[in-house]
């Protein structure tokens, strides 16, 4: 396969924090690529450096086989966190605007756009003043708007923050589009683990500015004990941790806060032992099949810090 985005040992600071620290990736063409990590992992900042906004400090990043730079512009979309819309323009004109910025004739802009208004279920919306929208409908407009150039790769930042399960579905829905059609790459940054789930073909753990583990989600799942144990448990010790750990059909044991997380073969057998153990301090338990986000947590481990001045 072309591998659309390849980083090697990229280093980015802002002032005394690093943020990128020696980051190591590879994006093959076609793929949805997911960036997970913990706010302040560096998934940002990377993605900043694909879109060509600044440079790597050290390193090499290179976007169909070239340093990113204002010519790759024409083949990225991007989606960032925040919406970027006028609120007094209509989805038409905003979509016609962006077709016209990347040199696309008003009249193909704005038949391209009427395409990708209908795709994301926009189309009675097409004359209405964008203020009118809902913010499920903004986040459609968005993904649209970075598609009116029909671009190779598509950047998401964190698209479906604030939006409903409904919403998020359909946006996702309408991002596949025509099935007889080859969609661009995407690149996805999110730290929504379920929506990463169910949605990438590829996902990089992302911690400490470096990329702690990469593959499918059913590989990185792969290894894990059957069934996740989520434990509400004030005033966990590390010897009471120490102690699960050891126990028979137990996987991994992640304490964060007053929060435990198991993967084990069997969480109804496990459950009693652990009151015996944590009587009075057990304030509840769930118990589910293990996911991403329990494969999340056996290479994330991330404690709470508070927020830096700079970009994440």
């Amino acid at each position: 396969m072309t591998t659309v985005i390849e980083a090697r040992a990229v280093v980015h600071r802002y002032g005394d924090r690093t943020a990128l620290d020696g980051f190591n990736l590879d994006v093959e063409a076609g793929t949805v690529f997911g960036l997970l990590g913990p706010n302040g992992s560096g998934k940002s900042t990377f993605i900043s450096l694909v879109a060509a906004m600044e440079r790597p400090q050290a390193g090499s990043l290179r976007v169909f086989d070239a340093e990113p730079s204002g010519d790759l512009k024409r083949r990225v979309g991007t989606v960032f966190q925040e919406n970027a819309q006028d609120p007094l323009m209509t989805p038409g004109e905003i979509l016609t605007l962006a077709g016209r910025l990347f040199g696309i004739s008003r009249s193909d802009a704005a038949a391209q756009g009427t395409l990708l208004l209908d795709r994301f279920g926009l189309r009675d919306r097409i004359s209405d003043p964008t203020s009118t929208l809902s913010g499920g409908m903004r986040r459609r407009l968005e993904m649209a708007r970075a598609l009116v150039h029909d671009p190779d790769l598509l950047i998401l930042d964190e698209p479906t923050t604030g939006v409903d399960p409904g919403e998020r579905r359909a946006l996702w829905e309408a991002l596949g589009g025509a099935a007889d059609e080859p969609g661009p790459t995407v690149l996805l940054a999110s730290n929504d683990l379920a929506e990463a789930d169910s949605v990438c073909d590829m996902v990089a753990f992302i911690d400490g500015g470096r990329v702690v583990a990469t593959g499918t989600p059913a590989e990185l799942k792969r290894g894990l004990r059957r069934e996740s144990v989520r434990v509400t448990w004030t005033s966990v010790s590390e010897d009471q941790l120490a102690a699960v750990a050891v126990w028979p059909g137990v996987g991994e044991v992640v304490g964060d806060g007053d929060e435990v997380r198991l993967t084990v073969d069997d969480g109804s057998s496990l459950v009693p032992r652990l009151f015996e153990l944590a009587g009075g301090a057990i304030r509840s338990v769930a118990i589910e099949p293990s996911t991403l986000e329990d494969a999340y947590f056996r290479h994330v481990r991330h404690r709470a810090k508070a927020p830096e001045e700079v970009p994440a």
